[in-house]
This record gives C-alpha cells, sequence and structure tokens, in this order.
C-alpha cells in the first residue's frame, strides 16, 4: 500500500534508530532498512537521497522535538526550581521515549567523522548548556542558588546526566528503570546549587 512522503519519511527514520539501536551502526544498510519497514531499497531512496540524509533528517527532529521543547520550558514564567525539575525530567522521558536518540546520533557523527553531522550535533549539545545555564542564571538572580557556582561547570555537569543515561539505556536494551531517575538526579543538582 502507497502511504504519503511525509508517512514513510517517518517509518524509514524510525526504522534507523532502531536498527542502530539494536543491532548497531555497522549493521545499518539499505538492505537491512527495506526489509525491516518493508519497502525496495531505491523506494527508500526517493524519500532520502542518502543514509546521511536520513541522519541529518533525525537530527533535525531533535533540533525541533527536543530542543524546542526545552527552550519552552526553560523560557517559561515557572520558577527557577520548577523549570530545572521539568527540563531534566523532559530530557529523561524524551532520551527513555526515543531509545537515547543522541547518543546514537553522537555515536554516528563521530563513527563516520562526518562534519555536517557534527556541526548540527554541537548545536544541539550547545542549545541544552545555554538552556540549563538560563535556569541556573535565573535561580541565582532570584537569590535562591549560590551566586559563587561556576554556571559553565554546572551545565557542563548537567550535561553529564543525559550522557550517562544514554549509555545505560543502549547498555541495557532500553531496560533501564527511570522512574526515580529524574528525582535523584534533581537531589544532587539542588546540593550542588544549594547556598
Amino acid at each position: 500500500m502507497r502511504q504519503p512522503t511525509d508517512i514513510r519519511q517517518e517509518q524509514i527514520k524510525q526504522a534507523v534508530l532502531d536498527i542502530i539501536y539494536t543491532d548497531g551502526l555497522k549493521n545499518l544498510s539499505t538492505r537491512m532498512l527495506a526489509k525491516r519497514i518493508g519497502m525496495s531499497e531505491g523506494a527508500i531512496f526517493r524519500h532520502f537521497s542518502t543514509k546521511q540524509d536520513i541522519i541529518l533528517s533525525i537530527i533535525k527532529d531533535v533540533q525541533t522535538d527536543f530542543i524546542g521543547g526545552l527552550r519552552k520550558i526553560a523560557t517559561s514564567n515557572n520558577s527557577p526550581q520548577q523549570r530545572l525539575e521539568e527540563l531534566l525530567c523532559y530530557t529523561i522521558k524524551y532520551l527513555t521515549d526515543n531509545k537515547g536518540i543522541t547518543l546514537l546520533l553522537f555515536s554516528e557523527a563521530s563513527h563516520n567523522n562526518d562534519t555536517e553531522m557534527k556541526k548540527a550535533l554541537m548545536q544541539i549539545f550547545n542549545s541544552q548548556k545555554k538552556l540549563i545555564s538560563k535556569i541556573v542564571l535565573d535561580g541565582i538572580a532570584e537569590g535562591i542558588w549560590d551566586e559563587s557556582i561556576p554556571v559553565e561547570n554546572v551545565a557542563m555537569l548537567y550535561m553529564g546526566i543525559p550522557v550517562s543515561l544514554n549509555v545505560e539505556l543502549v547498555l541495557s536494551n532500553g531496560q533501564m528503570d527511570t522512574s526515580n531517575f529524574c528525582n535523584r538526579m534533581l537531589q544532587l543538582i539542588n546540593r550542588m546549587l544549594a547556598k
């Protein structure tokens, strides 16, 4: 049955992530991809010119969906404490729901030494750091967090949380219990920021 292009593109992107997640990057082939989604290899290339175009489209989705969601949280009128919690829990939910997508993408870019992918992923990474920095600076300005804490260092430590989560998700084949992960990490960050 013929599907609209946008639906097929989503199916292709999801299948690429599933293959990388379950079988590893080295096993990603157009043959395997075609088999996974039930279409010919030629049909795949009617929707995307190259495998790199598929990955770049996935990165664009992450920029729109994930970073867009984080930006909305970071710039809301909620208290810095509430925004910090929402940002962290949103990040954990997004990564859990999307099978550690960012680690898979960083791995792909590094493996292929792809400059374009690395540049796009650097934008995602820097956007996350900028948004967490904004929340921390707002909390410092409101006097709820210690002003002597180097904000750049807090942002970098914060970035270690999704990286660690991604690694554990990938190594456990997504079987990690994340039900209390957000609260545990939030307690650590609050201790670090406390006056």
